[in-house]
């Protein structure tokens, strides 16, 4: 089965910032985690993914097409929520569908507003006067109306209540159901890759640090605790990122850098991208 997208190369120069050589591979049929702090570079390299800027080098191919070649293809074949939203504040829902029933020749109505209804949103308001959440919900619901076979978000929970992240991320587990569907999802909400990621791919000052699964992150890495003088006797390349207090050592590690008796506590998605941004010696 073809790969949902495969970024190659892709450099972008801004002045005080670069997307650097970026490369990462999204299997078809999997949940990508793309992590990092705000200003590494997510939303640049979704921009581009989405022909939004110019690239300076590198190729992008989603769902098998190139997408400045085959851009127009590869739209429909593709759904997209931004943070900021991707219709006019003074739209309301019936308005967004006659746009969107205007842009993709796939268009569901009545899927649409299927989901509306499930969402409990008012079809009449505007969208100015929707909650973040409700506005959200009215783009993901565009995004998963026109047969859509890859959903790229940027940021969808971000700034969402803990019970509607779980009402988008339940959004997201039927939209999987199907295994031919795949999902970029940019977060720095770490939990809600811990529930839905299959991969995670973290992006730190423009530069790809990992790209990995998920579970085999979880199962190569761990926090050890331990003295100075252990963590200098450990072969630098078991050792990720450290941090050094008054009371001892804790650093990232290779699970097979360390000897079998030291105890490695399991580490979490978040605690693995503090120890390789802020981490001493992170690598």
């Amino acid at each position: 089965m073809e790969n949902a997208l495969e970024i190659t190369g892709l450099c972008k120069q801004y002045k005080g910032f670069a997307l650097k050589d970026v490369s990462f591979t999204l299997p078809s049929g999997c949940v990508m985690g793309f992590i990092g702090e705000n200003g590494a570079g997510k939303t640049t390299t979704i921009k581009a993914i989405l022909n939004l800027i110019h690239r300076d080098a590198g190729s992008i191919c989603l769902l098998g097409q190139d997408n400045i070649a085959d851009e127009r293809a590869v739209k429909e074949r593709i759904g997209v929520v931004l943070e900021d939203g991707c219709f006019l504040n003074t739209m309301n829902a019936r308005q967004v569908d006659v746009l969107m029933g205007k842009a993709y020749r796939n268009w569901h109505s009545e899927q649409f507003f299927d989901f509306l209804k499930r969402f409990g949103i008012d079809t009449g308001k505007k969208i100015k006067d929707y909650s973040k959440g409700m506005r959200m919900k009215v783009n993901i619901a565009a995004a998963m109306s026109h047969d859509a076979e890859l959903l790229l978000m940027d940021e969808p929970t971000s700034g969402l209540d803990p019970v509607v992240r779980d009402e988008v991320l339940d959004l997201f587990y039927d939209f999987m159901q199907d295994e031919g569907h795949s999902i970029l999802l940019s977060s720095h909400i770490t939990s809600d890759l811990d529930k839905i990621a299959d991969y995670i791919t973290f992006i730190h000052q423009g530069r790809i640090v990992l790209s990995e699964p998920r579970d085999v992150l979880l199962d190569t890495y761990g926090v050890l605790h331990c003295t100075a003088e252990q963590l200098a006797a450990l072969d630098p390349s078991a050792v990720r990122g450290k941090r050094v207090g008054a009371f001892g050592c804790e650093a990232l590690v290779r699970r097979d850098g360390v000897p079998a008796n030291w105890t490695v506590d399991p580490v979490n998605i978040e605690q693995m991208m503090l120890f390789l941004t802020r981490g001493e010696n992170a690598k």
